[in-house]
């Protein structure tokens, strides 16, 4: 397992949490509990990324692997977390956005 610099998943973490809520509720949707009524990234290694997700039953943590396996350079985080929305919305059924 690859441990990414605190500074580093602080930063990726306030984003994701910042500027892509959806895209945390649909990656928990599709790979951890369908039924899930929000979900908050609190951490990530090179493994997968971390989730609390809340449902009406109560809220847990679960980790979701990197769609491509361990990776080991931050610059592969965002391919990574784009994959996952990519297949969160074709599991779900949803139109992704486009990436810039």
């Amino acid at each position: 397992m690859t441990a990414f610099a605190p500074e580093v998943v602080e930063a990726i973490l306030r984003h994701m949490n910042g500027d892509h809520t959806d895209d945390n509720l649909l990656i928990a949707r599709a790979f951890v509990d369908p039924s899930a009524e929000s979900a908050e990234m609190v951490g990530l290694d090179g493994d997968g990324g971390v989730w609390d997700v809340t449902t009406a039953r109560g809220a847990h943590r679960a980790s979701v692997a990197w769609p491509a396996g361990a990776i080991t350079e931050r610059g592969e985080v965002r391919r990574e977390i784009v994959a996952l929305y990519d297949e969160a919305c074709a599991v779900l059924g949803v139109e992704p956005r486009p990436h810039s």
